[in-house]
């Protein structure tokens, strides 16, 4: 088990009359990631919404912050249990055979334009022996071409655009593997949350995109920036892009501040819980379904339940 400590501080300076935010900054509760503690302080006095997305299992967070200053902290211990496979035993699923949760994840989407790769993918893939080595090779293929460059692209950077430039961040690794993936009618999704393990040169610690194949019978994770640890990712949502599952979505006159993370693992071998490692077994925090979760979190020193 792996045993997350995180810590996530935001601010921001809001104009005229007010401004709406939607948050999907709470780790995500699933089969394999329980969310043991959490605290949500605000420095507003607001009401606020919780909502769980039954499909997804993302949890969204959304408010009205009056002018001024608004500091957001969120902290929380997230247990994570992790499924490892043999990566030559774990083989594509042919469309037919997909769940139907899953099926909406071989389309192109906004930021992943598969259908313009399609030609690209099997040039390169085609010849591939199909299965989870065939993905590991996308992902190597997307690590080579592109290079890992601080503030190189902006949001509405897409996998057609990271794939002529050859620079971006992790969002942007993200959306061509996605975009390659989908254009060989694999089910591949963007996944948000935390980095663990980066190199400290590439800034400090921030939040983290990287990507999820269905493959066999669940979601394996990939990372193809290749700048963190998987085994130490926290989840806070999935969707076909970064459109659908972005951190911090900002309606009104906003100032943002540079947000403040920190992601400590935990190593307590009595209790079985190991600090986060490179392994080379397939490694997956989920499955094809999400169970319904209840949202419990602790706000400005008062239990609330939505």
């Amino acid at each position: 088990m792996i045993s997350i400590q995180l810590q996530i501080d935001l601010r921001y300076e809001i104009d005229g009359a007010g401004a709406d935010f939607i948050f999907n900054i709470h780790a995500a509760q699933t089969p394999s990631q329980r969310v043991s503690a959490e605290n949500l302080a605000l420095s507003q006095s607001i009401p606020l919404q919780m909502y769980t997305s039954p499909v997804t299992g993302n949890r969204y967070m959304q408010l009205h912050a009056a002018p001024g200053t608004l500091n957001l902290s969120y902290n929380a211990t997230i247990d994570l249990t992790h499924h490892f496979a043999d990566p030559s035993k774990i083989a594509e699923v042919a469309v037919r055979n997909l769940p139907p949760e899953v099926i909406g994840y071989i389309y192109p989407s906004r930021y992943c334009q598969s259908d313009r790769l399609i030609k690209l993918a099997n040039n390169e893939f085609g010849r591939f022996t199909q299965g989870y080595s065939r993905v590991q090779g996308i992902q190597e293929w997307v690590k080579r071409h592109v290079t890992f460059t601080l503030n190189s692209t902006n949001t509405n950077t897409s996998a057609v655009d990271t794939l002529i430039q050859r620079v971006g961040v992790c969002r942007d690794f993200a959306h061509l593997m996605i975009a390659l993936c989908r254009a060989l009618n694999i089910p591949a999704r963007f996944a948000t949350g935390t980095d663990y393990g980066a190199d400290p040169t590439l800034g400090p610690s921030d939040f983290q995109a990287y990507v999820e194949v269905f493959l066999g019978d669940r979601w394996y994770i990939f990372d193809p920036s290749g700048t963190g640890i998987p085994m130490g990712f926290v989840r806070f949502g999935t969707g076909r892009d970064a459109a659908e599952v972005s951190f911090a979505t900002v309606f009104g006159g906003v100032q943002t501040h540079a947000a403040v993370i920190r992601a400590i693992a935990i190593e307590d071998s009595a209790n079985g819980m190991v600090l986060p490692h490179f392994c080379n077994e397939a490694l997956s925090t989920d499955s094809s379904t999400v169970p319904p979760a209840t949202d419990f979190i602790q706000c400005n020193d008062q239990p609330l339940l939505w």
